[in-house]
């Protein structure tokens, strides 16, 4: 098996063709370099340098050898300086999932510090539901879940990231049959747009929560997955929902979105998720540099 050493002391005594400059050059002495060399000529099984006390010059075989041999020490050379990178975060990978609702809410605002922090990282987005996104973590396909909150899930850490209002969305052709301030109380009755108890059970059971401790029951048209569906339904005049604020940044023209008085003011949670024994440097620097300060503004 070729050393590294081997080819190093090799290529010094091939660029400099000579022994005691190669030596000085590699602060050794002249004779483990030259052990070195004939260790190489051995691995190698022919000689690699014709030595006389005046000359040093390559054999045919030699000649042969030097670029390869320089070749593989700067590759040599390229892997460690690229690992020692990725172990600080300066080059690698992150994958971090997302549901619809961070898409068009904080993932274009994180995405744009992480690449400020780390320019030189490669970046996937994956787009998933919250269960969809549970399963990539569990499989090491995720680094990071930009999520609802969920069940405990063994090995998983799930920290909040923040908080946000629940909003009546009606469509704007009935805003003057609405409160400015509506209370859930005003759903009482009326056409209501729900989320699936499956695909979306998070906001489904928050949704459903609210209304039986205020003691309201609207009259379920339709159980819809995803908000821009919901807010497309809204807009045709079919019913309406309860969406969380950052639905507003989806701009339906055929829809408005009213704050519920209600308590909490801001039940709606948002978390990110890891695998606790995740190492990947680069999402060290997405939990310290980038979902660490956010959370403090």
């Amino acid at each position: 098996m070729l050393e590294i050493n081997q080819l190093r002391c090799f290529v010094a005594v091939g660029e400099e063709l000579h022994f005691r400059r190669a030596a000085e050059r590699l602060n050794i002495t002249q004779p483990p370099l030259s052990r070195q060399i004939r260790l190489l000529e051995h691995q190698v099984g022919t000689p690699l340098l014709e030595r006389t006390n005046r000359v040093v010059r390559f054999t045919a075989a030699g000649k042969a050898f030097f670029p390869e041999a320089a070749r593989i020490l700067r590759l040599a050379e390229e892997a460690a300086a690229t690992a020692r990178k990725v172990a600080k975060g300066e080059r690698g990978s992150i994958a971090i999932g997302f549901t619809a609702a961070f898409g068009y809410g904080l993932l274009p605002e994180l995405v744009r510090r992480l690449q400020r922090r780390a320019p030189n990282i490669s970046l996937t987005l994956k787009e998933m539901v919250t269960s969809e996104q549970l399963e990539a973590l569990d499989s090491r396909q995720l680094d990071v879940g930009l999520m609802r909150p969920y069940a405990p899930h063994g090995g998983l850490e799930s920290v909040l990231l923040g908080r946000e209002a629940l909003m009546l969305t009606i469509p704007r052709g009935e805003a003057k049959n609405w409160p400015r301030t509506p209370a859930l109380s005003c759903l009482q009755g009326k056409p209501f747009i729900a989320y699936s108890p499956y695909e979306a059970s998070y906001l489904y059971q928050l949704v459903q929560g609210c209304l039986d401790r205020a003691g309201v029951q609207p009259d379920i048209v339709n159980y819809v997955s995803q908000i821009h569906t919901m807010l497309a339904l809204v807009g045709s005049g079919i019913g309406v929902a309860l969406t969380p604020a950052t639905a507003s940044r989806l701009h339906f023209e055929d829809v408005l979105l009213r704050r519920v008085a209600m308590e909490p003011s801001r039940p709606v949670e948002m978390v990110f998720s890891y695998r606790k024994d995740n190492d990947n440097p680069i999402l060290q620097i997405f939990r310290r540099d980038v979902l660490e300060p956010l959370k403090n503004e």
